[in-house]
């Protein structure tokens, strides 16, 4: 039985009706035709599915989009500021952050979380910081620069 919810989404409001088991990764990307999150592993092991939600990074394919009602939910499509790249999505364009791309979006809403908390990282703050974002073709060093550089833009 499908239930009405209100899901803030990028700053607009949604009113929807989902399923009790309705993920909050599927209903981004289904419901909302949001693409930019991904679903990699169903089980919050490689960061793919990573938004923020009241600012924090959580894995969206493990949160039930019905507890998400009330939150503040920022996806990689509301990161832009006034239909320019957020300073974090430019390094990494600029630094090619980013090999398949897949893990991408989860990566850089992390390292937005990360920075904006802790606007000078050290690399082991990043290390920390992206502990549950697996990129499986090992482009660490370039996402590592990237997210130094973001800092640095940002001072």
């Amino acid at each position: 039985m499908k239930e009405g919810v209100s899901l803030r989404v990028n700053g607009t409001t949604h009113e929807l009706k989902v399923g009790p088991y309705a993920l909050l990764s599927d209903v981004i990307r289904e419901d909302l035709g949001l693409k930019g999150t991904k679903r990699g592993c169903d089980f919050g092991g490689c960061g793919a599915c990573t938004v923020l939600m009241d600012g924090q990074p959580i894995y969206s394919c493990m949160m039930p989009a019905r507890h998400a009602s009330g939150h503040e939910i920022t996806t990689i499509e509301g990161l832009a500021e006034g239909g320019r790249l957020s300073t974090v999505q430019r390094s990494f364009v600029k630094n090619m952050g980013f090999q398949c791309g897949y893990c991408t979006p989860g990566i850089i809403m992390s390292a937005t979380a990360l920075l904006k908390r802790n606007p000078h990282p050290s690399e082991d703050d990043i290390r920390e910081a992206l502990a549950g974002n697996l990129c499986r073709c090992t482009g660490y060093t370039s996402i590592f620069k990237s997210i130094m550089e973001a800092a640095e833009m940002h001072t």
